[in-house]
C-alpha cells in the first residue's frame, strides 16, 4: 500500500505593521485557515516573520536594530503559544516564522539565535537554529550561529529545516537527508532579487542532489519603519528533483512575485521513492562517489509524533 499524498502550503507572508496583538493573531489565523481550507497538512512561514512584532513598540525602538531585538523578547512566549494554539485548533503542522531569540545568561551581553519552531497538532514542538549567518546578521545585527542540526519525526514523515542562507550549503541538508529527512523546509528573507535567486537555486539544488522535496517560503513586502525587514522580495516555491513522474523543471508549485498568498502542492512519497530506486539518474545514491567528502555534521532527531 503506497503512502498517502502530503499537501504542503508555503506562505508568501507579508511584513506588516500591526497596531496591537489582535492584528498579529488575525493575520496569522488568516494564513492558517487558508492553508487548512486548501487541505494542507503542513504550513511553512518565512524567516524573520516575527520581526513585524517590533511595530508594537514605541517609535524610539522601531527602526533601531538592537532595540528591536531586545524589545520583542517579551513577546517570544506569546508568539510560540499562538502558533501552538493554531496548530492544535486547525490540526496541521506549522513551521512558525523564525524569531531571533535571546539565549544564555540574561545578565550577560545578549546572544541571539535565529530560531524556527515546528509545531505539531498534538502540542509537541521542536526548533532549529540557523547555522550560517549572512553578512547582515554577523556584521550589523550580531546574530550568532546555531550549533545543533536536527530532524523532526512527525506523522507526515521526517522533516528538516534549513533557514534561508543555510540551504545554499549542501552538507547541512545532506546530513539531514542521510539521517532520514524526506522534506527540507527553507524559510527565507531576502531584500534583493539576487538574494531570492540564491536561496531558490540552493533549494532546487538540494532537491536535485538529495532527490527530496524542498519548500521555500519567503517574507514579502516593505516596512519603511523597520531597520531589519524594511525590504523583502521573493516568491514561494515547492521543489522536487526533475525526473520521471515529476515536473521537468522540478517546480511543483510557484507563487506570484511579491504577492501575499499561500502556495500549495501535493507531494507523492511514492514518486520520490521511485526516482531514488529507478530514476533517470541516482543523485542520492551517487553522492558517495564524490572525491574528498568530509564528515557530515551529526543530526539530532526529535520526536514530534
Amino acid at each position: 500500500m503506497s503512502a498517502p499524498l502530503l499537501r504542503i502550503a508555503a506562505a508568501q507572508f507579508p511584513v506588516f505593521e500591526p497596531q496591537n496583538w489582535a492584528a498579529v493573531e488575525h493575520l496569522l489565523k488568516h494564513f492558517v485557515s487558508q492553508a487548512r481550507d486548501e487541505g494542507a497538512h503542513l504550513l511553512v512561514f518565512p524567516e524573520y516573520a516575527a520581526m513585524s512584532l517590533a511595530a508594537l513598540f514605541p517609535n524610539h525602538i522601531k527602526g533601531h536594530l538592537q532595540e528591536e531585538l531586545g524589545a520583542i523578547q517579551s513577546l517570544h512566549g506569546d508568539w510560540l503559544a499562538l502558533h501552538a494554539r493554531l496548530a492544535s485548533d486547525y490540526q496541521l503542522h506549522i513551521l512558525a516564522g523564525s524569531f531571533p531569540v535571546q539565549i544564555g545568561d540574561a545578565d550577560a551581553a545578549p546572544v541571539y539565535r535565529n530560531r524556527a519552531h515546528l509545531f505539531a497538532p498534538n502540542g509537541k514542538n521542536g526548533w532549529q537554529d540557523k547555522w550560517t549567518m549572512t553578512r547582515f546578521e554577523t556584521e550589523l545585527w550580531g546574530i550568532s550561529a546555531g550549533d545543533t542540526l536536527k530532524g523532526f519525526d512527525t506523522t507526515l514523515g521526517r522533516i528538516a529545516v534549513n533557514i534561508c542562507y543555510d540551504v545554499e550549503f549542501p552538507l547541512l541538508a545532506r546530513a539531514q537527508v542521510e539521517a532520514g529527512a524526506q522534506i527540507i523546509l527553507a524559510p527565507s528573507c531576502t531584500d534583493t532579487t539576487a538574494g531570492y535567486w540564491r536561496v531558490r537555486v540552493g533549494a532546487q539544488a538540494r532537491a536535485l542532489e538529495n532527490q527530496c522535496v524542498v519548500v521555500q517560503a519567503p517574507l514579502v513586502g516593505e516596512a519603511p519603519w523597520s531597520a531589519s525587514v524594511d525590504v523583502n522580495v521573493g516568491r514561494a516555491g515547492i521543489y522536487a528533483p526533475p525526473d520521471r513522474g515529476l515536473p521537468d523543471d522540478g517546480v511543483l508549485a510557484i507563487g506570484e512575485w511579491n504577492q501575499p498568498q499561500c502556495v500549495v502542492a501535493d507531494i507523492d512519497p511514492a514518486k520520490l521513492a521511485a526516482v531514488r530506486a529507478d530514476g533517470q539518474v541516482f543523485n542520492h545514491r551517487d553522492w558517495a562517489r564524490q572525491p574528498g567528502l568530509g564528515l557530515l555534521p551529526n543530526v539530532l532527531i526529535e520526536d514530534l509524533r
